[in-house]
């Protein structure tokens, strides 16, 4: 299983994943061209990939739905309510072969099954994914709103995860956004911070290989606060990666007996 963060954060956020033959996307937040110079430099043509997978609405998320779609002719696969949203707040454009599914759903592609988990973020309809090629799981769980009932069981099945890890709660609380944008961050609806992720690897067992940290914010944290906040509740226990918003990221392989 081959895993490239291509950018994440609230600049915009997609994710290559190749498992069992089959090359998949999830979200489109970047647009058609940085995706494909972005795969090419990994070695990837973007028209190889079978089929674009939306997790909710957000513009970080789907604002290169229709461009890559139609550019790249790659089904998208989303939710009727999470597209009706998107089109509301973004320019889609015709949108010429959509799949629908229902949040909690399992999509499969040939051997490649892909769970769909209900998450709490303030979206319509959003959803975290679990790829799963029958040896191994990987979690793509951002934007989740807090750590709800069942996360860290969820996560206690993966071999690899790309968490979110968005802020830190002391550069959140003296930063200069203002207080309401504070509360909907931290609140139920919003994103959890470094130390909530740090707490949920904690108890997610001994299964996982490898954890990326993701959709880090701009103003509110670093890739150093992030990862030494993992550190001091993670040791050396974990390999851990962090998910750049500036370009790609390639984050590891994943296979039997294998990490680099």
């Amino acid at each position: 299983m081959r895993v490239i963060a291509l950018q994440s954060g609230s600049n915009g956020n997609c994710i290559f994943v190749e498992a069992a033959g089959v090359r998949l996307l999830f979200d489109a937040g970047i647009s058609g061209m940085t995706a494909q110079q972005r795969l090419q430099g990994c070695g990837v043509d973007i028209r190889t990939v079978k089929a674009l997978l939306i997790s909710h609405d957000h513009g970080d998320h789907v604002r290169g739905m229709g461009v890559v779609h139609r550019q790249y002719k790659i089904p998208i696969h989303i939710t009727p309510s999470t597209l009706a949203a998107a089109s509301r707040f973004n320019r889609m454009g015709k949108l010429k072969d959509i799949r629908h599914f229902e949040a909690g759903a399992t999509l499969r592609f040939d051997a490649l099954a892909i769970e769909t988990i209900r998450t709490p973020h303030d979206a319509v309809d959003g959803v975290g994914f679990v790829i799963d090629d029958g040896q191994t799981r990987l979690g793509i769980l951002t934007d989740l709103g807090h750590v709800f009932a069942g996360l860290a069981e969820v996560v206690s099945t993966l071999d690899a995860v790309i968490i979110e890890s968005n802020y830190d709660p002391q550069m959140l609380a003296k930063s200069s956004y203002p207080e309401p944008l504070k509360q909907r961050i931290r609140g139920p609806g919003g994103h959890i911070s470094n130390i909530e992720s740090a707490e949920l690897l904690a108890e997610s067992g001994k299964r996982l290989r490898w954890a990326c940290l993701a959709h880090l914010s701009e103003h509110n944290n670093t890739p150093d606060v992030a990862r030494a906040t993992h550190e001091r509740v993670l040791g050396d226990s974990l390999p851990l990666f962090v998910a750049s918003r500036y370009g790609a990221t390639e984050v590891g392989r994943v296979a039997e007996q294998m990490l680099f």
